[in-house]
This record gives structure tokens, sequence and C-alpha cells, in this order.
């Protein structure tokens, strides 16, 4: 093996281990489980549960995912480069409207930003941002009040994001008609539990009136339009009127030993609702 050869090995050597080195150094970007992740145990439990709350109470009403988040470092990176990192892995703000906005704070590097999603940056644009870090959290991080800072800084945050005009939160909405076989999973799922049990209590044609109510009554909770209303309920009349059911198994076996389910294997909880970010918003230190 000729000089040149051995140097190129030793760089190809060196650049992998640089490549290795720069991977282990990011900081992991912790699951999105709630709208407030403290992973330092600056905050007490009642003051996560506040502001938990109180983001909990303006996402119901607007729609608007808020996060926060502290962490002890971001390491090598630059607060802008993990928070993107964080964002782009936990999706706030409803998909295509993109009204997400995450405040996270890394207390060892003395450092903070709020990350902006598309949707909100015309009301919680940089400049503004920038004022909530500097005139109102850091003042108060600096005399060491991490959760008044915080507070008020998500209380800032809700009220310039509430003057952004966006679409109203769907639990909410009353007047719209979604398509009906976003329900049909739901409604099938209902009717193949309780069609043979139904049918053998009351009777195969009442049996299919009673499905056909529930299945309506559900679908009327859970969205508008009395088009998909009717829908629902046709589906399930029709399919425990002339489906087979799972009453028969259940009948047989026993509720008692059924295995499984559809439960969600503890995934369930806040989770990101789609949204995307550009690189909008603010950072400070102090």
């Amino acid at each position: 093996m000729n000089v040149l050869e051995k140097v190129s090995l030793a760089l190809i050597a060196a650049f992998a281990l640089c490549v290795t080195l720069q991977a282990c150094a990011e900081v992991v970007v912790p699951p999105l489980t709630a709208r407030v992740t403290d992973q330092t145990g600056t905050l007490t439990a009642g003051q996560v549960g506040e502001l938990e709350q109180t983001l909990q109470a303006f996402e119901n009403r607007k729609g608007t995912q808020i996060a926060v988040l502290i962490v002890s470092t971001t390491g090598e990176e630059t607060i802008e480069q993990y928070s993107l990192r964080v964002v782009e892995q936990w999706k706030l703000g409803r998909k295509q409207v993109d009204d997400g906005a995450l405040l996270i704070v890394a207390k060892d590097d003395r450092a903070l930003r709020i990350e902006v999603g598309y949707g909100l940056e015309g009301a919680l644009n940089d400049a503004t941002s920038n004022r909530i870090i500097r005139e109102i959290i850091v003042p108060r991080f600096k005399q060491g009040n991490f959760y008044d800072g915080i507070a008020a800084g998500v209380d800032q945050m809700i009220r310039v994001a509430d003057g952004e005009p966006l679409p109203p939160p769907q639990t909410r909405a009353r007047g719209g008609s979604p398509d009906v076989w976003k329900l049909a999973p739901v409604i099938f799922m209902l009717a193949v539990a309780l069609a043979g049990v139904l049918r053998s209590a009351f009777g195969r044609l009442p049996g299919s009136v009673i499905a056909g109510g529930g299945a309506a009554l559900i679908a009327w909770l859970l969205v508008t339009g009395i088009a998909v209303v009717v829908a629902a309920g046709v589906i399930a009349f029709l399919f425990t009127l002339f489906g087979t059911g799972m009453g028969a198994y259940v009948g047989t076996y026993g509720i008692g030993h059924h295995r499984g389910g559809f439960g969600r294997g503890g995934r369930g909880g806040f989770g990101g609702g789609g949204g995307s970010f550009g690189g909008g918003g603010a950072s400070g230190r102090w």
C-alpha cells in the first residue's frame, strides 16, 4: 500500500469518525406525549398541570397546538437547529393549517426559542416572537422565575395567536358534512360486535332498527350533517339485518374468553396534528 492509499484511508476513517461523533452528539428528541415536557424537573407537577390545562383549553377553543419543552442542553446543535428537529418530529398544529408553535427552553445553555408554524407566521411573526422572549420571558428568567416566565410567555403567545384568522376546530364545528366513509370503520366494528346479540335478543328486524338508531346517534355525537347521520344509521341497519355479526361467537365462547381487543397499546394521549414548520420564530438568551 503506497503513501497515497494510506492517506486516503486515513481521511476516510477520520470522516467516518466525525460523522459518528456528530450523530452521537445530537440530543435525542423526546416523544410527544403531553403539551408540556420538562426533562429538567424545573417545574412542579402542579405547574405542569396548570400549563397543560391552559394549552388544552386554547386548543379546544381555537384548534391551535402550542407545546412547551424544557431540556438541559441542545448539545452541539444551536437551539434553532434542535428546535427545528423537534417540531419536524412532533408535527404540532393541524395538517394543512400548520397552526402549531413551540416554546423551547435549554436551561443549562441559558437559551430559549419560539418556533412558529407556517399558519401562525402572520400574527406570531419573528418580531412579535422576539418581543415576547425579550420583554416577557427573559426578565423573569433572569430572576430565576422559570415558571412565571414560561406561563407569561405562553399566555402572550395565546393572545397573539388568538388574533390569527384560522379554521375552527373540527371537534367544535357543527355545520360541516364530513365524508361518511371516515366513520365506516367505527360503524362496521360496532355492527359486527352487536349484530348477533341484538338479533338474538330482539329479533332480526327490531334488532336491526336498534343497531341503526345507535349508529346514527354515535354519528350525530361525533360529526355533523343530517346526511352523515342517516347514512351511518342505514349502514348499521343493513349490516345487522343481513350480516352474521359476532353475537354467535360471543354467545358460544363467552365475553370473558376474549383476548386482545382494539386498544391502542398505550399510544393514546396528546399528539401532533401534522403541522409544518419553516424556521419562523425567534431565539433569545438570559
